[in-house]
């Protein structure tokens, strides 16, 4: 076993303690008595279900759309590619108010683009597309890093092999590649979902918070806490009991380090 400084335990404790307490306090301070009435309320199935819906659908959207990102950032190097790579994982530092308000005037109704698609009359903006739009904007990079990664650590000599026995490039994609970081894609897929699902700055400037329409349970929440801060218990631990549900799933994936 490693030898760790006993200092280093100090700052450890406090910093986890420091994790805890804010969940410890929702559990401690939760109406219990009220608790399954609450979070099986019409307005909070509606939310969760509209919530989990808009999120499978925008994980989708990253799935499809982000790995060939993936694929294109760990086979490609040079300044465009690590600029192109900047402006994608842009949205896990972005405020996702700043990436709603930025939504909004590329895809609302006068926006950059919107304002073609209104013409053509597909409206994104304060709709359940749009749910998903906001969805997919700030979950896409959690499975960009992941399957970029774990492409990066495998390296090109399978696909290299493949194409010496005369497997094509699409074959080689579906049979060599994809099964190789396929953990990391599940992986990554699982962070986009659990990031979907707890979404909110984005949603709210972008989509609106519209029950049934475009209210999803972190907005629900926002909306209780307003109203009354005990109201938005229930729900909050939902979905710090999925959260922490995403994060031992994925954690259990990771082959156990090696090495005494």
């Amino acid at each position: 076993m490693r030898q760790i400084p006993l200092w280093v335990y100090v700052p450890a404790v406090i910093g986890i303690c420091f994790i805890l307490i804010g969940p410890l306090a929702i559990i401690v301070r939760m109406p219990w008595g009220d608790f399954w009435g609450s979070i099986t309320s019409q307005a909070s199935l509606d939310a969760l279900r509209l919530g989990v819906l808009t999120a499978v659908v925008s994980t989708l959207l990253c799935v499809i759309l982000g790995v060939p990102i993936a694929f294109v950032f760990a086979r490609f190097q040079g300044i465009a590619v690590r600029v192109l790579r900047a402006v994608v994982l842009l949205p896990l530092v972005l405020p996702p108010v700043v990436g709603g308000i930025a939504l909004l005037y590329a895809l609302g109704r006068y926006g950059l683009v919107g304002q073609y698609l209104d013409r053509a009359g597909i409206q994104l903006a304060f709709t359940t597309a749009g749910v998903v739009v906001a969805q997919t904007f700030v979950a896409m990079p959690f499975l960009v890093l992941s399957v970029e990664g774990a492409l990066r650590s495998a390296g090109a000599d399978y696909e290299q092999i493949a194409a010496t026995l005369g497997a094509s490039p699409t074959r080689t994609l579906w049979k060599v590649t994809l099964p190789l970081v396929f953990p990391a894609l599940t992986a990554g897929a699982v962070l986009a979902f659990a990031r979907a699902l707890g979404e909110f700055g984005a949603t709210i400037t972008f989509a609106g918070n519209l029950p049934g329409t475009t209210q999803t349970a972190p907005l629900k929440i926002y909306l209780d806490s307003i109203n009354d801060p005990i109201e938005a218990l229930p729900l909050s631990l939902v979905l710090m009991v999925v959260a922490l549900f995403v994060v031992v799933a994925v954690h259990l994936r990771r082959s156990p380090a090696v090495g005494a």
